[in-house]
């Protein structure tokens, strides 16, 4: 099964590449699989199919801290709540793997600039890797980010890079603590050779958190946005035949949170808890445009929500044994099941 393959040493991508657009892109179809590159995307694609992306922008959402205990950890703002408190996580100083786990309600974690970020109660949902908390800022969070923060990175990133390496090119509203991924390889010029080509292009947002659940931990709800616009232009989109092709499992999840019983789309902002899978398939996505995951991560049964186990499986097998690369800067799949 796709959830518990082994993910052979030496495949995950360790830099952005030279070139965004130069990945490679694996096309998986029922009847095959074939590989190119990621200028290509256009010809897997007809006249009257849509693409639905995702314009929330990346935040340098990681700052170094210090406990009361004068221990270094790093702070990790995940996602911003409607009553001003924010999500985080704690982690162990650069470079370490984490979480915390003896952090505690009222724990007070000292960053720069003399800002106290209070940790008022777990988050639901996140054992003991999340938490809500509260930091008082003058001039808000979000330009404290811009002065102090950096982008999250893990472990398999053996150096920093800036932010500017983790914005797409359809970021427009700062809010996603870590990049929605799958649309990083898109250029100005792929998109104008979509759209001569008869594609179009509608936009959502659903802001990110962070991704590096614990086994069996669910996603965390997201805040995000279907305008109106977007909702008919899928709506069209499905009434004459064309495919509804997400670019990532943001855009995935906010279509399919914004879709009533029969797969109508309506415009909708809010949050969203929605977790696709075997119990829970897609009503309106049909295509996909997506990153290579992780063994057991979430994302993967939204994968089979829209392709089906058995698309995904061959897809993560070709994919292993032509030596894609993984995570973030790594080379992209289209499913068209």
């Amino acid at each position: 099964m796709t959830a518990t393959f082994e993910l052979p040493p030496g495949l995950e991508a360790g830099a952005p590449p030279a070139d965004r657009a130069g990945v490679r892109l694996l096309v998986a179809r029922p009847e095959g699989i074939e590989h190119a590159r990621f200028p290509a995307l256009g010809t897997f694609l007809s006249p009257g199919d849509l693409l639905v992306v995702n314009t929330s922008g990346t935040l340098a959402a990681a700052v170094d801290g210090t406990r009361q205990d004068g221990r270094a950890v790093t702070v990790h703002f995940a996602t911003a709540l409607d009553d001003g408190t924010w999500v985080v996580e704690i982690r162990p100083a650069r470079g370490a793997a984490g979480p915390v786990p003896d952090s505690r309600a009222g724990d007070v974690i000292t960053l720069p600039d003399d800002v106290r970020v209070t940790l008022a109660q777990p988050h639901p949902g996140g054992q003991i890797r999340l938490w809500q908390a509260t930091a008082a800022v003058a001039g808000g969070v979000l330009a404290y980010l811009e002065r102090h923060g950096r982008p999250i990175r893990y472990a398999y990133l053996p150096a920093a890079f800036p932010l500017a390496d983790y914005q797409t090119v359809f970021a427009r509203e700062p809010g996603s603590a870590e990049m929605p991924s799958a649309g990083r390889p898109f250029t100005t010029e792929i998109v104008t050779d979509l759209v001569t080509r008869g594609i179009g292009i509608a936009p959502i947002t659903l802001h990110t958190g962070v991704s590096s659940q614990d086994a069996g931990e669910p996603p965390q709800p997201e805040r995000y946005a279907v305008p109106e616009t977007t909702a008919r232009a899928v709506n069209l989109a499905r009434a004459w035949g064309g495919r509804v092709v997400a670019v990532g499992t943001t855009a995935t999840r906010a279509l399919e949170s914004a879709a009533d019983s029969t797969g109508v789309i309506r415009g909708r902002t809010g949050w969203t808890d929605l977790v696709l899978g075997p119990d829970h398939p897609a009503l309106v996505v049909n295509g996909l445009i997506t990153g290579w995951h992780a063994p057991g991560a979430s994302h993967l049964d939204l994968l089979a929500a829209v392709a089906g186990a058995d698309l995904v499986d061959r897809a993560y097998e070709a994919a292993v044994r032509a030596r894609y690369l993984w995570h973030e800067f790594g080379d992209s799949c289209l499913l068209l099941p």
